[in-house]
């Protein structure tokens, strides 16, 4: 099962990236400015992560494919990493599928 990790940034916001089994990032969050809006983001994961239509894929300038995941309002969610192709990115979705419903929440803010 994956896990939600929650850290404090350099600037004092809150952000948590949601880790796979094997504890490779898939998803990262944008930053917030309290730990309650943080948890909110979590939620917001776990509630809109099962949707396919809420995943956004996108290509980087470079060519790499990547995706968002997005609330219901269209606001950004998550951001995954650059993947070297449009099959891995997919693989990347389905592991937030599986992951985030499910995922602990480990707190090291």
């Amino acid at each position: 099962m994956g896990k939600f990790e929650i850290k404090k940034d350099k600037s004092g916001q809150f952000r948590f990236n949601l880790k796979a089994n094997n504890s490779q990032v898939i998803l990262s969050s944008e930053a917030y400015t309290t730990k309650a809006a943080c948890d909110n983001g979590i939620a917001s994961v776990r509630a809109n992560s099962q949707d396919d239509a809420r995943y956004e894929r996108n290509t980087a300038k470079d060519g790499s494919p990547y995706f968002n995941l997005k609330a219901t309002n269209g606001q950004v969610i998550g951001t995954s990493e650059m993947y070297s192709s449009s099959f891995s990115m997919e693989n990347g979705i389905a592991s937030v599928k599986s992951n985030a419903p499910e995922a602990s929440i480990e707190d090291n803010s």
